[in-house]
């Protein structure tokens, strides 16, 4: 194996504060490593050239301005410019812990893969809702076990806010696609079609911002929903009974309800187990009774926002077999060159 060069793929929407903070946490990454780190303006309409600038004389950073096509497109734009022959590709709202490098590398050059990825952490700085937020994404009790590095294997899904892609499986796969969400999962099953291996490294955490509301968070979740039966068209054996839960849970919540008010509790009764292990869970965890009481109102926004945007979608997609495209012009962007 050739010895590694990490590039940074970093693309940014009108987030120059953010870029200024994970900028910060790469000065602060233990060991002596090479790495380049390649900063994409999309189209914003705020940059952060000046922020760069800042940081151009501590280090190796390269930055790149182009008209609006989604951060997929973006982040293909940036490893066609890229010097590494492997890319570590982040969101904007991420910072790094000082031994994420030292993580990685060790990983790679023991037990070496075309692509990982890594789970997401709530910094002791971040808000309550962020943590609240970070408990429903990244809990085994919830569909966040992907995040929280609660699945291994070697046929694991990375998500881009915490991604590594060799340049020999970028060129192979030609990178992500347009849809958004959705454009990780998608380039990670084309990587596994194609004989590439994709693990995930669980000591290689970032932590995860995610500058959020509530109605952000829903309409977040609510896309996740959306996508995931039109990934399901495009590779039908990555089909599982699993994508059904949040739909299953969030119909079952609202009979409960519905047979409490005829008598019936025992249906609300296994609800209420639920909310009281999940906030045992998060009290433990975040020692906030205000964050654990905000984590059960993120679990529901979660169930609800997926699990609803799946069920549509399925019946738009995988019933009526309707063109993903055309039914929902807002998941894809179109490839500006």
């Amino acid at each position: 194996m050739e010895s590694l060069y990490f590039s940074f793929i970093i693309p940014v929407y009108n987030r120059p504060d953010e870029v200024e903070e994970l900028l910060n946490s790469f000065k602060n990454l233990e060991g002596d490593f090479l790495f380049e780190i390649v900063v994409i303006e999309d189209g914003s309409t705020v940059d952060c050239k000046s922020i760069i600038d800042k940081f151009s004389s501590k280090l190796d950073i390269s930055y790149y301005f182009k008209p609006n096509s989604g951060p997929g497109d973006s982040r293909n734009y940036g490893m066609s410019k890229a010097k590494g022959n492997y890319f570590i590709i982040l969101d904007s709202d991420c910072l790094l812990p000082a031994h994420y490098l030292k993580t990685v590398h060790a990983y790679l050059t023991s037990n070496y893969v075309d692509c990982f990825g890594g789970p997401d952490a709530a910094h002791e700085s971040f808000t309550d809702l962020q943590k609240a937020i970070n408990f429903a994404m990244t809990s085994f009790i919830t569909t966040g076990g992907i995040r929280g590095g609660k699945i291994s294997g070697d046929k694991f899904q990375p998500r881009s806010f915490n991604m590594g892609l060799s340049k020999k499986g970028f060129e192979a796969s030609g990178g992500f696609g347009l849809i958004h969400p959705g454009e990780d999962p998608d380039l990670s099953i084309r990587l596994l079609n194609l004989g590439f291996k994709t693990v995930l490294i669980k000591e290689a955490y970032v932590y995860h911002k995610r500058r959020i509301s509530w109605r952000k968070f829903y309409m977040q979740v609510y896309k996740f929903g959306m996508v995931r039966p039109i990934l399901n068209t495009w590779h039908p054996t990555t089909r599982k009974l699993t994508y059904w839960f949040p739909t299953v849970f969030s119909l079952g919540f609202i009979l409960a309800m519905v047979l409490l008010l005829f008598g019936w509790s025992i249906p609300i009764c296994f609800y209420g187990i639920y909310i009281t292990f999940a906030f045992i869970l998060s009290l433990v965890e975040n020692k906030s009774i205000r964050i654990a009481v905000q984590s059960i109102l993120a679990i529901f926004i979660q169930f609800f926002g997926y699990g609803y945007g799946f069920f549509k979608s399925t019946l738009s997609i995988g019933i009526l077999n309707r063109d993903p495209q055309n039914q929902y012009p807002n998941l894809f962007f179109k490839n500006v060159k």
